[in-house]
């Protein structure tokens, strides 16, 4: 290129961001945009663990229980917090702001580009065991459905001291089949009780499609209502089993299905956190990734600061709450996943 032509011709900068780092994660989606308002001190559930015992046939006189039973129990859990912080010098915002011409709105692209990490971020710790930093990450899948290997406790009770606690844990012994597949659908369905979802690696969902006869290698689009119960999910395609979506994410625990009753998994927050706003984040001019729901997921902004000794301004992205099950037997997994 000729110097004749770099001076003479202005240089465009196309108004959008492409990620080149971030893939998104339909788990995560599904949550963070149908969230239930934190109210209280802490999420506390009652919960049926044993069944009564003080029934039978009579006749005439005989005479009838009057046996008290102590069946039922409490789930508790507390809020947990998680924020991703912006910061920008003054100087750079000052150019930015001015009149002189300009692609991206620097504040606005960074808080959108923080935001999609926040999610990124959350969706990792959505598949974990919510030990991480010292307890305080969100519980993730790992530790909801669990079978106490993972999490002795769930909600302050003891999966040894009540079994009902427990989801269905099947290793598969390294080969995934159909027939593994419908036995754990089986052990965790009752009549409607049945999941809803089934969360897996780009890996492992490719061995479930190498499965199918061709004609049964549909993918179907999961804001189609006419296709079964996808939870108003953002439209990804899906390939489906026994009606309900099988769902491949970048994030999901490596040689793990999960298959999810999203009836009994929640995600509980606090719309709006102390001194904060809902967040007003920008997605619309990054591409590259699936975290256009950002908007949705209810975050909440600090507003922006003036950093101590120099001239710089930081802002914080915010939320809080839980991921929960009040009911984790209606989970599972088949673990151990490596071909078919």
């Amino acid at each position: 290129m000729s110097n004749r032509l770099q001076t003479t011709t202005n240089t465009i900068l196309i108004p959008s961001l492409v990620d080149q780092v971030l893939k998104g994660s339909p788990l995560v989606a599904r949550i963070l945009t149908k969230p239930v308002k934190w109210s209280g001190e802490k999420i506390s559930q009652p919960i049926k663990v044993t069944k009564g015992t003080q029934g039978g046939s009579f006749s005439g006189f005989d005479a009838l229980s009057t046996t008290a039973e102590d069946n039922f129990r409490k789930l508790s859990f507390d809020a947990k917090f998680y924020n991703q912080s912006v910061a920008l010098p003054g100087t750079e915002l000052s150019i930015n702001s001015s009149d002189s011409p300009k692609a991206l709105d620097l504040a606005k692209t960074s808080m959108g580009s923080a935001a999609q990490d926040m999610a990124d971020s959350i969706a990792e710790l959505f598949y974990g065991d919510g030990t991480g930093n010292s307890g305080k990450d969100f519980l993730g899948l790992e530790a909801i459905v669990d079978d106490g290997t993972n999490a002795a406790t769930y909600g302050g009770l003891s999966r040894a001291t009540y079994p009902a606690l427990n989801s269905t844990v099947t290793a598969s012994g390294g080969a995934l089949t159909l027939d593994k597949m419908t036995t754990l659908f089986n052990l965790i369905s009752d009549g409607s009780q049945q999941p809803t979802v089934i969360m897996t690696s780009k890996t492992i969902h490719g061995l479930y499609e190498s499965l199918l006869q061709p004609f049964q290698r549909i993918y179907v689009d999961t804001t189609d209502t006419r296709v079964g119960n996808f939870n108003g999910s953002a439209g990804f395609k899906a390939l489906t089993f026994k009606g309900i979506p099988v769902l491949a994410d970048a994030k999901a625990t490596a040689g793990v299905m999960y298959f999810l009753n999203e009836d009994y998994l929640e995600w509980r927050a606090f719309p709006k956190l102390a001194n904060s706003n809902p967040a007003q984040v920008p997605v619309d001019m990054i591409k590259g990734n699936d975290y256009n729901q950002v908007p949705s997921f209810g975050f909440n902004w600090s507003g922006w600061k003036a950093a101590q000794g120099n001239y710089a301004f930081v802002g914080n992205i915010l939320t809080g709450g839980e991921l929960w099950s009040s009911n984790p037997r209606r989970h599972g997994k088949l673990t151990g996943i490596v071909s078919v």
